[in-house]
């Protein structure tokens, strides 16, 4: 086929519905059968090499008649057919994250200052239910400050109801050190508990907590201490407990939070600059002196 028959041949058939393919032929194996003929002649009859012969003459004419001096082609229609890709694996439910996630929650916590506040704070609200408490039930309110700070207290094997309502120095100093240290400490447990439950941590923290550990001190007090288990009102203990755990738990909550900082880099969380792995600073230049813009315009 000349080139100008060609380019007309291509642009006829480029946008149709068959393919130009070339055209299938028996000629090929019919060369190849002549000459394994031609090489079984060798060992078993002359014959049969002639045969072969005969057949790879034959074969080799007829196949390049097929491609001499033009190529046979034909026309293969095209059958379009829809490809729909499909996956025999089985299909596994992810779980979508947020670009926050963490393995190890909370992300934010409150810092160390505010359960410092929210101890002090509720030390300073529960101190109003326990001399309430003194007041009605022994007429004193030295009764309940020498009830926590007797333990301090030397020579307090069996006080009487009189000497433990009576004010008494030693009992005052051990009472308020006593009860400034658990306040602090408790306050530092809120702060670190608070961001861990899931909704209304005022409430869990501040009803639920105190409910908690009073129990857990009735049972054991009176193995620990029977004399000071038999001269505790509990219902009034978990009033003041209560107390405590409501305005520490407000105090907390009211404080702003800080990223725990678990996400970042080693790095920068020891205060190493890392370029890279957190954000740098802007450029900043020499200073800008305006005057000189002032004198050019």
């Amino acid at each position: 086929m000349a080139m100008p028959e060609l380019a007309q041949y291509e642009r006829e058939h480029a946008a149709g519905s068959s393919i130009h393919l070339p055209a299938p032929t028996a000629w090929p194996i019919v060369l190849a059968f002549g000459c394994t003929l031609a090489a079984a002649g060798l060992v078993t009859n002359m014959g049969i090499s002639v045969l072969g012969g005969v057949l790879m003459l034959a074969g080799c004419i007829g196949w390049f008649r097929q491609v001499l001096p033009h190529e046979k082609h034909e026309e293969v229609p095209i059958a379009e057919q829809p490809v729909t890709i499909t996956s025999a694996r089985a299909l596994v439910e992810r779980i979508r994250l947020s670009p926050e996630h963490r393995a190890r929650l909370p992300i934010e916590t409150y810092p160390i200052i505010s359960g410092i506040k929210g101890g002090i704070a509720g030390g300073i609200a529960m101190i109003l239910p326990a001399l309430l408490y003194g007041l009605i039930a022994q007429h004193s309110i030295w009764y309940p400050v020498n009830l926590l700070g007797g333990a301090g207290v030397a020579h307090w094997r069996n006080p009487t109801t009189a000497e433990i309502a009576a004010f008494h120095w030693q009992g005052l100093l051990v009472a308020i050190l006593i009860h400034s240290v658990t306040c602090l400490l408790v306050g530092l447990l809120y702060g670190a508990m608070l961001p861990m439950l899931p909704r209304h941590p005022v409430l869990l923290g501040g009803i639920l907590a105190p409910v908690l550990w009073t129990g857990v001190l009735h049972s054991f007090m009176g193995i620990i201490n029977p004399a000071l288990d038999q001269r505790i009102a509990w219902g009034w203990f978990l009033v003041s407990q209560v107390t405590y755990g409501v305005v520490a738990g407000i105090v907390v909550a009211r404080q702003d939070r800080v990223p725990t900082g678990q996400s970042l880099p080693w790095a920068a969380r020891l205060g190493i600059e890392a370029p890279g792995l957190m954000e740098s600073r802007p450029d900043v230049g020499p200073p800008h002196d305006n005057s000189r813009d002032q004198e050019n315009h």
